[in-house]
């Protein structure tokens, strides 16, 4: 008996160490939270002013731009995952690897060829792991992404978008992320982005038309720049979006946790308490049993 009591002291010891870790993290992601949710929320208005301005030129010049009207000449679509770094953040990666996985599926079943780009470690090693070709990748800074990295991912998938068809060129650009609505609720999110659909801003409220515009240098050159401009604010958008619901997953994911390792330690120290009486009690019976026998002999 005395073994189990040392087994138990080992296990108590050993959780209230990992007690300590989960706390840790749980302290860390709730200091980081506020400032990834301000972020991630003061997004939307930039990037609103950008599609209405995108939808402004769209509807005087009348161009016809291959990011808005899309191409014929491939099959290959390109489907971005957008995941963690690192685990301790409950089912959040999981559920966007889920959601990617149907993405892929559906593609494949419209007869489209859909190509992998994938932002955070967890979601390359998933990937690579079951044999799918990552074309590019990106990791480091999950939980706070740097506007570097939005646009080095936007350029990679505008320029796969641009090239030509025998050069590996996709004909559609699809997004999966994780969209942050409260600190209880994130929600995981399939978005197209390329080819643009330009649905909002074409008229105002009163349903007047926009008024008419003069674009210098040329309304062509306009959209060249406002377009490319969209694309890398909406990824960095959407970047911004993950990282704080990886912080809301890890918080909550490490609070349950601390709850956990508090229950095992209770647990473990109620059996290491039985356990010491149970030799309390074996010593006091032989005790006994050893008095007796002398006082019968």
């Amino acid at each position: 008996m005395a073994g189990s009591q040392r087994v138990y002291k080992q296990k108590i010891k050993a959780t209230q160490t990992l007690k300590k870790v989960f706390r840790a993290m749980e302290l860390i992601a709730a200091s980081r939270i506020t400032k990834a949710r301000k972020a991630a929320q003061g997004t939307d208005a930039y990037t609103r002013a950008l599609m209405r301005a995108v939808a402004a030129v769209s509807e005087h010049a009348q161009l016809n731009h291959p990011l808005v009207t899309g191409r014929t000449d491939t099959k290959r679509v390109a489907v971005l995952a957008i995941t963690s770094d690192r685990g301790m953040a409950g089912a959040y990666s999981a559920t966007v690897l889920r959601e990617t996985e149907r993405l892929l599926e559906r593609l494949e079943q419209q007869g489209k060829e859909p190509v992998l780009y994938v932002a955070g470690r967890r979601g390359e090693g998933y990937f690579r792991f079951r044999g799918r070709e990552v074309v590019q990748s990106w990791t480091g800074g999950s939980d706070n992404p740097r506007p570097e990295t939005a646009r080095e991912i936007a350029d990679a998938l505008l320029g796969a978008y641009a090239a030509p068809a025998e050069e590996g060129g996709v004909a559609e650009l699809h997004v999966v992320f994780t969209r942050f609505e409260t600190m209880v609720t994130q929600v995981p999110q399939v978005r197209r982005m390329l080819p643009i659909e330009v649905v909002e801003g074409v008229t105002p409220s009163g349903g007047e038309p926009l008024p008419l515009y003069e674009f210098e240098p040329s309304a062509e050159e306009v959209l060249d720049a406002l377009l490319p401009m969209y694309v890398r604010r909406r990824i960095y958008a959407q970047l911004l979006q993950s990282a704080a619901s990886e912080l809301a997953a890890r918080q909550r994911a490490m609070h349950t946790a601390t709850d956990n390792a508090e229950d095992l330690i209770r647990d473990y120290t109620r059996m290491a308490n039985s356990a010491r009486q149970a030799d309390i009690t074996s010593e006091i019976t032989e005790i006994v049993s050893g008095a007796d026998a002398l006082a019968s002999s």
